[in-house]
């Protein structure tokens, strides 16, 4: 009866070690999560101004090409989608 106790005992502290390393693996993992999203947000935050500020040059200039104009603020457009995407992901 001792020896089972015993036995069980080691199953327990087995158990336990394997757990704690999934909870740290898996506190690691949310760490870089964060990181990545708060990159994103960065990233999609100056992507914002960079569109604004084209908006801005663009209702201020008289010359320059709108079509040109318009494909660079469809890609900013596309690339803020992009990151808005990862952020759900």
């Amino acid at each position: 009866m001792l020896e089972e106790i015993k036995t069980n005992i080691d199953k327990l502290i087995s158990l336990y070690e394997n757990q704690k390393q999934r909870a740290d693996a898996l506190a690691a993992e949310l760490q870089q999560c964060r990181e990545e999203l708060a990159a994103c947000k960065a990233h999609a935050s100056e992507l914002d101004s960079r569109i604004d500020n084209l908006k801005l040059q663009y209702a201020f200039s008289g010359a320059g090409d709108p079509a040109e104009a318009k494909a660079r603020i469809t890609k900013l457009v596309r690339e803020i989608d992009r990151c808005i995407k990862l952020l759900e992901g």
